[in-house]
């Protein structure tokens, strides 16, 4: 199983970027605007529209607020068999923030193509929430 570890700072204080991040159903207005550009929600399963037209539906796991930790998993996929999500806000000290995202997903052959749509999340997240 293919495993991408991302670790970045936004600069922006961790409860207002836990504050985007926990908010499932906004993610194209609050977290990464550009990277996704519709979100509807259906229960505990978001549905999202990427920049390159890719549809997935991403069901929340777990959103831990003592933790600062959000889980979800892509259900259904065409591309993926497996896919599983995990965000962490942390201190980074005066103010700011380092999030680790974490997704484990099958076929490993997916990874690359994972790491780099992730690469431009982080660039949408940085953008919008401080740099």
């Amino acid at each position: 199983m293919a495993s991408i570890h991302k670790n970045f700072a936004i600069d922006a204080h961790p409860d207002v970027v836990w504050d985007a991040v926990r908010d499932f159903g906004a993610v194209h207005q609050r977290l990464n605007p550009g990277f996704v550009v519709d979100c509807r929600l259906e229960g505990t399963v978001r549905i999202l529209t990427f920049h390159n037209g890719v549809v997935a539906r991403e069901e929340l796991v777990d959103c831990d607020d003592t933790r600062r930790r959000l889980v979800y998993a892509i259900i259904g996929g065409e591309r993926v068999r497996h896919y599983n999500g995990a965000v962490q806000v942390l201190e980074n000290g005066g103010g700011q923030t380092r999030m680790t995202w974490i997704v484990d997903a099958l076929p490993n052959e997916i990874a690359s193509y994972i790491a780099s749509q992730m690469d431009i999340a982080i660039a949408a997240m940085q953008k919008t929430l401080g740099q």
